[in-house]
């Protein structure tokens, strides 16, 4: 039972009301006239003075008027003698007296009766005097027995949560919204559902949609503003949340911004992290620094992280170990990884298994990595294990990759399949790759597609291969005629090749070189010679020679023989024969001849014999 000791506990609790259809005196003249009528014996003059005296706290001098106005039938001054009596610790006294004022048809009585058998345990009672007062209208009633239905599991505490929420209740609108937005929940479609979904069309404020074509979430969404409007926190909170997945981010900052300024921590934090987003560290900080004093663990994470970016390791500890005492298990995982980098791997150990057997699973991960690196495998797949169970696609494909090590190559594509299924990139490439080497090109493809559109140079290049595999010849280029347009597994290898692909950017050059684009066919086999690749030097030194310029043809195809390429050495002893430098071209003959492949070999070898015999002439 509320303690109604002062005006603002009593109008919240809607146990003290006004006598119907009366005016509120307000100033001294009139409580005077009040006075004076209830001094000649003024039925209604006594219930309002009484009411007054009440308001004020002057329990004595509101008692006896209140009493006579009662035994004179006035409900309600039964009721609000209920309330005197209530603060004065007569409970059961003031119970009488609301019954009084309720049967005789006061809503306000019935309501405070209602909470008075609730608060005893006599949920029956209880029921019956809140839904007397809530079908009478009174608003306080209906939320009081929506709570009530609610506590039960009764599906008609909807009903009731409505009814007041539409007579200004804020709290009942805000619990309204959290019914909807969990049914919206549970109605949302599955993954798979919602790719294959239309988008749907939010109705312009011109519309006049049926009200029974409207979503839970969007009626969600209505209450929720609301209840914000009407001053409650953590309805702004939710309706920023809800506009920032739809990228309204001004308003949602709007909201958010409110929340904070009324002590919502979460808001605060959900605010900095809107700012930081927007560019604004610095603001981000303040409002991070604000809900994290106010115990905010996620806050006290992110101000932990902008120190640690900073090297400012002393702070972000100190923030990290402020979320852990503020219950959030993030910060032990932070802390793991802050002495991770730092090489402290005995306290890495020490922070991630305290987060996993807190049950997070990327320290669960983290700790079975920190193993794995330490040659602990057997101590490691338990926790790789339990990760993956909880969800971790990290684990699932770490998983692949221990029974791969281990040659179990049935486990360790399953693991990957799991992994791949929930889009892990590295996952879906080695799944594809599987396939391809069991010739199930139609699932390999599936499985590179997914990779190389998350983000995968190698996935792309394979599929770039796979889909050139199909192509018809190509017919050399006729003079005049357009270039023909780019194939998509020419596309593929850009991809690729733009990534830093070596293999790509070679096979994009030859591509050129296919359709007559020289200057395009240079330029990618020098990106890949320059990364490196000795048959990226080795064609560029053939598209140079070919175009005259023997002499750099000759510092690329000596960069590629000295990496390797036979071909490339051959050429350069070919190159030298024909300028008469038989000793260097006996030379690179005989480093073709031990590069190889055979045919080079041979054809280096007759050269080579060739030069020796010209050379002791």
């Amino acid at each position: 039972m509320d303690v109604m000791g002062d005006k603002a506990t009593l109008l919240e609790t809607g146990r003290f009301v006004q006598p119907a259809d009366r005016e509120d005196p307000g100033a001294a003249a009139e409580e005077m006239r009040h006075r004076l009528a209830a001094e000649a014996g003024d039925v209604d003059a006594m219930s309002v003075l009484g009411s007054l005296l009440l308001r004020r706290g002057d329990l004595d001098g509101a008692e006896s008027l209140l009493r006579a106005a009662t035994a004179e039938g006035d409900r309600a001054a039964a009721n609000n003698l209920g309330v005197l009596l209530h603060q004065r610790g007569y409970a059961d006294e003031a119970a009488g007296w609301w019954r009084v004022a309720a049967v005789a048809g006061s809503a306000a009585a019935a309501h405070a009766l209602g909470r008075h058998h609730r608060e005893r345990g006599d949920e029956p009672a209880a029921e019956y005097w809140l839904r007397q007062s809530a079908e009478q209208g009174h608003t306080l009633g209906a939320y009081a027995l929506a709570d009530l239905l609610e506590h039960r599991g009764d599906v008609g505490a909807e009903r009731w949560l409505r009814a007041a929420a539409e007579r200004g209740h804020r709290e009942a609108a805000y619990r309204l919204a959290r019914a909807l937005d969990r049914r919206a929940g549970a109605e949302r479609p599955d993954r798979a559902e919602r790719a294959t979904a239309a988008p749907r069309r939010r109705p312009d404020r011109g519309d006049r949609a049926d009200d029974a074509a409207r979503t839970p979430a969007d009626e969600a969404e209505q209450w929720y503003r609301q209840a914000a409007a009407r001053g409650h926190r953590r309805a702004a909170l939710h309706l920023g949340a809800i506009l920032e997945r739809r990228g309204e981010l001004k308003e949602a900052g709007r909201w958010y911004l409110n929340s904070a300024k009324d002590g919502e921590a979460r808001a605060a934090c959900a605010l900095g992290f809107l700012l930081r987003d927007a560019g604004d560290e610095e603001s981000a900080a303040v409002w991070w620094l604000k809900a994290a004093q106010d115990g905010d663990g996620n806050a006290a994470n992110a101000l932990g992280a902008l120190h640690a970016e900073r090297g400012e390791t002393q702070t972000a500890e100190r923030w990290y170990r402020a979320a852990m005492d503020a219950g959030d298990v993030n910060g032990a995982y932070n802390l793991g990884l802050l002495c991770a980098e730092q090489g402290r791997t005995a306290h890495a150990d020490q922070w991630y298994r305290r987060a996993a057997y807190a049950g997070h699973r990327e320290a669960a991960n983290a700790l079975a990595v920190l193993l794995l690196q330490g040659g602990d495998a057997a101590g490691a797949e338990p926790w790789f294990s339990k990760a993956a169970e909880a969800g971790s696609v990290d684990a699932a494909f770490n998983l692949g990759i221990l029974y791969a090590s281990r040659d179990d190559e049935a486990a360790a594509l399953r693991w990957y399949e799991r992994a791949a299924a929930d889009g892990h990139t590295d996952a879906a490439l080695q799944v594809g790759t599987a396939r391809l080497r069991e010739g199930d090109e139609q699932e390999a493809e599936r499985h590179l597609r997914c990779a190389a559109g998350g983000g995968s140079a190698e996935a792309a290049y394979r599929l770039g291969t796979l889909l050139d595999a199909r192509r018809p010849p190509a017919e050399a280029p006729v003079l005049g005629e357009p270039a023909a347009e780019k194939t998509e597994c020419e596309e593929w290898y850009e991809r690729a090749a733009e990534m830093g692909h070596r293999r790509a950017q070679v096979r994009v050059g030859m591509l050129a070189s296919a359709r007559g684009d020289v200057v395009e066919a240079a330029r990618w086999y020098r990106k890949a010679a320059e990364a490196g690749s000795r048959n990226g030097a080795f064609n560029l030194g053939l598209l140079l020679a070919r175009e005259g310029s023997e002499p750099e043809a000759a510092l690329w195809w000596t960069r590629a023989a000295d990496a390797g390429h036979g071909r490339a050495a051959l050429r350069l002893a070919l190159l030298y024969a024909r300028r008469g430098q038989l000793a260097q071209g006996q030379r690179w003959a005989s480093r073709a001849v031990d590069l190889g492949p055979a045919e080079v070999a041979e054809r280096a070898g007759r050269l080579r014999e060739a030069l020796r015999q010209e050379l002791t002439a």
